[in-house]
């Protein structure tokens, strides 16, 4: 082995020594993963399971510095940051994940990033669709970025069903040793709350809000009354629709929060629901402090929105309360941030929120049920 590689590979242990002393849940994590030297990489990078890095690179790094690499590179791969990324823009994902693994090592206060990495406190936060979301909206003008999420299988491919599976039940492995490792050695409070809500979004199942909103919107009548589903194999799911209608309440909160791309794709997500399902028939509202409408959905057209003041979400549910026919069924769906006012007491109909990136944690809706408005 000659004497420059052996050096790397004493400092690269000496620097995953380090991190057990400064916390044993990275460096737990970092015992899943193995490093190799790439002189064809500028700096150092993944592909989701293993750790590639320039040799140059990173002999010109001091010890702590060199901690913090390494750890960034680690977190990409344990919080799957490159499987994740599916058909996004892989720039734009890149910098997205890095916001999230950079605020991260921040806030441990006892590792070092080389000057010039990316930072954005106000983003660090969100988990790394959020972010994406919040930047295609209004996209960085100067990024030092390192571009270190490699292509698993080379560029433009992608992995096979199997070894996705294979990757996530490896890291999913790694992160549950992690966390017992931290709380063993009474340390479970030092993870970053940014990194707990990365964590959060691998242990809860992901459903695209799409998805969401045709299964919530495509219930028959009964659905909502506590239909039993098993009767939807012997071909009663149809016969339950005959004579019966849905009517479906939408609010599109207009107080500044939602960008017009989204409102655009909400919107026409719905007008093919309703073109697809003749059951549904549907009211629009837009609503800051106070509920503009109804409007007709028309899928060919959307209605300009009207608003643009603070945010409550009473007067909408109050015009509901007012124009529902109770001798049907109906339900609300609202688009909104989720940052205003809630009415006092749960509004009679179902609701479903649909939360945009950087939106209010849905565990922090009152009522109803709530999907994060992101796109795959």
């Amino acid at each position: 082995m000659k004497k420059a590689t052996l050096d790397l590979n004493r400092r690269i242990s000496a620097s995953l020594l380090r991190l057990r002393v400064k916390s044993p849940f990275f460096a737990t994590l970092a015992l899943f993963v193995r490093f190799y030297p790439r002189a064809t990489i500028p700096t150092a990078g993944t592909d989701g399971k293993d750790i590639f890095y320039n040799p140059d690179f990173l002999a010109s790094l001091p010890p702590a510095q060199l901690d913090g690499v390494l750890l960034h590179e680690v977190l990409h791969a344990a919080l799957l940051h490159v499987i994740r990324r599916g058909s996004r823009q892989r720039q734009l994902w890149n910098v997205a994940a890095d916001i999230v693994v950079n605020g991260a090592i921040a806030e441990q206060n006892c590792f070092e990033l080389p000057s010039g990495t990316i930072r954005d406190p106000q983003l660090e936060q969100f988990s790394v669709e959020e972010i994406y979301e919040l930047l295609l909206q209004n996209p960085p003008k100067n990024c030092n970025c390192m571009w270190d999420l490699l292509d698993p299988l080379g560029e433009g491919n992608s992995l096979d069903n199997a070894r996705k599976a294979a990757l996530e039940a490896h890291w999913k492995a790694a992160l549950q040793q992690a966390l017992t490792i931290a709380r063993a050695s009474n340390q479970q409070g030092s993870i970053p709350p940014g990194l707990q809500r990365e964590l959060g979004t691998l242990t809860e199942p992901q459903l695209d809000w799409r998805s969401y909103l045709w299964r919530y919107l495509v219930r028959t009548p009964n659905d909502f009354a506590g239909f039993d589903r098993r009767f939807v194999g012997r071909g009663l799911y149809l016969e339950t629709l005959e004579g019966e209608s849905v009517q479906v309440f939408i609010a599109v909160d207009t107080s500044g929060s939602i960008s017009d791309e989204q409102m655009g794709l909400f919107l026409s997500e719905v007008c093919g629901i309703f073109n697809t399902y003749p059951h549904l028939t549907g009211s629009l509202y837009y609503v800051d402090a106070e509920a503009y409408g109804p409007y007709p959905l028309d899928a060919k057209e959307i209605p300009k929105p009207v608003g643009g003041g603070g945010t409550s979400f009473v007067p909408f549910f109050n015009r509901v309360a007012e124009t529902w026919d109770a001798q049907t069924t109906g339900v609300c769906v609202y688009l909104t941030d989720g940052y205003g006012t809630f009415p006092p007491e749960p509004p009679e109909l179902p609701v479903l929120w649909v939360v945009t990136p950087g939106g209010l944690p849905l565990e922090q809706f009152p009522c109803g049920e709530t999907v994060r408005l992101l796109s795959v």
